[in-house]
């Protein structure tokens, strides 16, 4: 006897998507609702949406881009893994790998797909995710593998790669033109530790004023979107 429609759909794997921009999650549902083993149960646009949707829906895959409104996709995973340890999550951003992707899987994610690769390589992040294997290039295989075995790896760190999560998320915000007010509103922080952060990514570049931060900040969001 051939499945139902209804037990045909129960048995596929629920993807709930968080990206701030609709064409995204638009394009990303009509792919992964062609596949026969997938199908998208919820979207979100921030992280407070994420989250009442996550816990309503309780996906087995959150596909989750880095950049978003309020929050960072970063924190937003470390709080999902608290909450909800079952969801496989995998980043799906613009930034750069090399920098993102060993932050990501720190804070608790299973995958890291650039958003310029093949929607195969994005299938490719939630099937391996799903069989609870990790998905990342192999360059960023080989570049943690360098990074276990060097003993020299404080030494030739970069200045952005020496940022906390939470200091690279305001070095960000300041290299797409925000101010520490807008930031600490933005963040739900105080303007005090946006300043003390600020303060601590100035010692980390080398620099003694905020204006030498916020250039250093715009040379870096601008060289590290894919263009």
């Amino acid at each position: 006897m051939n499945p139902s429609p209804s037990e045909t759909v129960s048995r596929k794997h629920c993807v709930f998507i968080v990206d701030d921009h609709p064409l995204v999650r638009e394009g990303l549902t009509n792919l992964i609702n062609r596949q026969s083993d997938l199908i998208i149960c919820g979207e979100a646009k921030d992280s407070a949406e994420a989250i009442a949707g996550i816990a309503k829906e309780r996906p087995d895959v959150a596909i989750i881009d880095i950049s978003l409104t309020n929050e960072s996709g970063l924190e937003l995973i470390k709080h999902l893994v608290k909450q909800f340890p079952q969801v496989a999550l995998i980043v799906l951003s613009m930034h750069d790998e090399a920098l993102y992707a060993e932050r990501a899987l720190r804070a608790g994610a299973r995958g890291y797909v650039m958003k310029h690769e093949t929607t195969k390589s994005v299938l490719a992040s939630i099937r391996r995710v799903l069989g609870g294997e990790i998905y990342v290039s192999e360059r960023i295989v080989n570049r943690m593998a360098l990074r276990l075995t060097s003993s020299r790896r404080a030494v030739t760190r970069s200045p952005v790669e020496r940022l906390s999560d939470r200091e690279l998320e305001i070095f960000q915000l300041l290299g797409q033109g925000r101010t520490p007010s807008e930031i600490a509103g933005d963040l739900n922080l105080s303007l005090k530790t946006v300043q003390a952060y600020c303060a601590r990514a100035k010692e980390k570049f080398g620099v003694t004023s905020l204006t030498e931060l916020l250039r250093a900040a715009i040379r870096w969001d601008d060289a590290s979107r894919v263009k």
